[in-house]
């Protein structure tokens, strides 16, 4: 036998089984090679060793593993050249070199350095849930666990592309000739074997990023609005008297029914404090005022900052601490007080207010006490998401702020539940890690970091539709965690119930028809009926080729029009926010329906387009009561009534470069766009948006 440790030179895909002992290895590779009508590489130490073993009794000792390592290499070698597009190897010179140091504490440097250097598409690392079997050279099966984790960090200090396979045979084979598929196509595109796996981990499947760059490379189809909806066409306008009657009709409905409220609440407040990240990062106290820089970079959300500075409800906290650290303060000039403000209410080490979530931050300012959005949603939720002296509220959050969350609500839960006699239950989520998008560059290349890992981005509010789609209520409030006020919650309520008042009426409407359609009650001459209903309190329009179906058609037609999940939207007189707003907007198959939509789906180049879009009268405060149940009170899949074509290309600067990444739809606009729609038009009151820091200076986050 030659005695060369280098692999021959292929563009066969290779995949490594790698594993203690008993793990499946053999079956596997077997199986893969049966698949793929393709060659295996057996373990050239098994025969090897069992010679030896029936020759004279010898075991294996410390050199044996050169033999083997040569033997195992040429082996691999010789398969190669018959193998059919992908080579499947039982075992390789990583197992070998990870056994020599376990077993005699001693790996030869050939076989260290080769074991490096052999190169697989991918690693297969065998789980350790299959039976232990006995042979003649196998080990004992103790400490199984100890030595599947050597082997695994031997993988990721070697920096292998590697995915761990578990359970039995059939599951095994399944997954992983999925897998392989995957990686074929991977590497056809041009990815590395390592941004594959990196993109497996996160559970996207590749289908879905090959579909994002699509999309990065074509752009995104905008939104084609027909009209701005108005209290005159589309948006339901009531009096006080009529919002008073929908509150009641709800709280008259509310004890059968289980109501939840879902809070968006992921990521940190960065962007609330962006222009006071940029004023540190730009200005230098040395070499101008503060008031140069305002005036040489026009920066008047600075000047309001800076002036309403004691009216923010953590500006005793920030002053107090100021005085600690500098016990000369009230001695300095007074650029120098407020460049320190603002340094250690940003600071890492100190307040870190960037960096947090904006639930847990410092909101409203109450005589007894500071509320953050936490406290105000939770007294919110007791207002008007409760029944039978329980309330649900649900977060959902980032991973990492999650304890933050816990002790924010351990804070204040019991002095909010107490006076009230309501038991708050509380759950949290996360974004799916799976929602995240892909990012490339203006070259349109994979964006990746200095370890030359691939650079993910959250795929935005839309993501949440799966958090959303995970709850089990019959009722479910969705608002905002920046949109609380300090007063009036007592209006606050009674439009929250009133819209919810809404949704049960038109839902008890809805499951009426839907009934009656299951049990064959509906005859011809009813048909009226529910087309007026859909048209006029629905928005929906029969297309025009309804009236030539047969009955039979049209009772299909309709039900399939009343079997979506329900929104009612709260709209409020456009004061100028930035955002989505209400819209009739025509779909490619032309049909006409109410969606919300931003500013960033419609085509700013079109003329027409853009003066719809000035024509908007309201604007969407995130303000929804939502049914996802159907008739038969079952969960709706919220993800089937999802508009896949209305995402979002996002541009962001990453280190000064340009980048580019895909979002979903929004959470309220292409995620729900094939939901039953009604827009309401609510009291500016109703919404108080904290987008930026300056607004909570805004009299609805001020003490009265």
């Amino acid at each position: 036998m030659e005695k060369d440790l280098r692999q021959q030179k292929t563009t066969i895909v290779k995949i490594a089984l790698f594993g203690p002992e008993s793990t499946g290895k053999t079956t596997l590779a077997k199986q893969l090679a049966d698949y793929y009508e393709t060659e295996w590489v057996p373990e050239f130490a098994r025969d090897y060793l069992q010679q030896k073993w029936e020759e004279n009794k010898h075991i294996c000792v410390a050199d044996d593993m050169m033999p083997i390592a040569y033997g195992q290499t040429a082996l691999e070698n010789e398969k190669l050249t018959n193998a059919n597009k992908y080579l499947f190897c039982d075992t390789n010179l990583m197992v070998t070199k990870v056994f020599s140091e376990m077993y005699y504490g001693f790996c030869d440097p050939l076989l260290y350095e080769a074991a490096l250097k052999h190169e697989y598409d991918l690693f297969f690392l065998t789980d350790i849930d299959v039976p232990w079997e006995k042979d003649d050279i196998r080990d004992t099966p103790e400490g199984r666990e100890t030595v599947f984790s050597v082997f695994k960090q031997t993988l990721i200090d070697t920096k292998k592309p590697f995915i761990t396979l578990s359970g039995d045979k059939e599951t095994r084979l399944a997954k992983a000739t999925a897998i392989i598929d995957e990686l074929t196509i991977a590497k056809e595109k041009g990815f590395t074997s390592s941004d594959f796996v990196q993109i497996y981990d996160r559970g996207i499947p590749f289908e879905k990023i090959l579909k994002q760059l699509e999309i990065l490379d074509n752009g995104i189809t905008k939104s084609n609005l027909v009209s701005p909806a108005t209290t005159a066409n589309g948006i339901l306008s009531l009096s006080e008297n009529e919002f008073e009657e929908k509150a009641v009709f709800f709280d008259e409905q509310k004890e059968n029914l289980k109501i939840k409220k879902f809070v968006p609440a992921s990521g940190a407040a960065t962007r609330m404090f962006k222009f006071l990240n940029a004023f540190l990062n730009d200005f230098d106290i040395q070499k101008e005022t503060i008031n140069a820089y305002i005036n040489r970079k026009k920066d008047k959300e600075l000047a309001i900052f800076i002036i309403g500075m004691d009216k923010f409800p953590f500006f005793k906290a920030i002053d107090q601490k100021l005085r600690e650290i500098y016990p000369d303060f009230e001695t300095l000039e007074r650029d120098y007080k407020n460049y320190y403000f603002i340094k250690l209410l940003l600071s890492p080490d100190y307040f870190n207010f960037a960096n947090k979530p904006k639930a847990v931050l410092p909101f409203h300012w109450y005589e007894t006490h500071i509320a953050t959005p936490i406290e105000e949603h939770l007294n919110e939720c007791i207002h008007y998401a409760s029944s039978n002296k329980v309330s649900n509220l649900h977060f959902t959050v980032s991973e990492i702020h999650q304890d933050l969350f816990y002790k924010g609500v351990d804070e204040v839960i019991e002095k909010i539940e107490e006076p009230a006699g309501v038991k708050i239950n509380i759950g949290y989520s996360y974004q799916n890690k799976s929602t995240d998008s892909i990012t490339i560059d203006e070259e349109n290349k994979l964006v990746k970091d200095k370890n030359d890992n691939l650079v993910f981005r959250p795929g935005g509010h839309g993501a949440l539709i799966e958090n959303l789609n995970d709850l089990d209520a019959d009722v479910i409030f969705i608002k905002n965690i920046d949109n609380v006020i300090q007063n009036h919650i007592d209006k606050i309520t009674l439009y929250k119930k009133a819209l919810a008042g809404v949704l049960i009426e038109i839902q008890q409407k809805v499951f009426s028809y839907l009934k009656a359609i299951d049990e064959n009650e509906i005859k011809e001459n009813h048909l009226a009926d529910i087309i007026l209903f859909l048209k006029e309190e629905l928005n929906v329009e029969m297309n025009n080729d309804f009236g030539k179906f047969t009955f039979e058609n049209k009772i299909s037609k309709l039900k399939e029009l009343l079997d979506r999940p329900i929104r009612i939207c709260g709209m409020v007189k456009n004061e100028g926010e930035p955002g989505g707003g209400p819209f009739w907007v025509m779909n490619k198959k032309g049909i006409k329906s109410l969606q919300i939509v931003e500013t960033s789906q419609v085509d700013l180049e079109d003329k027409k387009q853009k003066k719809i879009l000035a024509e908007a009268t309201h604007f969407n405060p995130v303000d929804l009561v939502c049914g996802i149940k159907n008739y038969r009170n079952e969960k709706f899949n919220l993800l089937q009534y999802v508009d896949q074509t209305a995402g979002f290309i996002v541009e962001k600067s990453v280190d000064g470069k340009l980048v580019k990444n895909y979002e979903l739809p929004g959470l309220w606009n292409g995620s729900m766009a094939n939901w039953l729609t009604v827009f309401v038009s609510v009291p500016l009151i109703t919404f108080n948006p904290v987008k930026t820091v300056n607004d909570l200076l805004k009299a609805a986050h001020q003490p009265q």
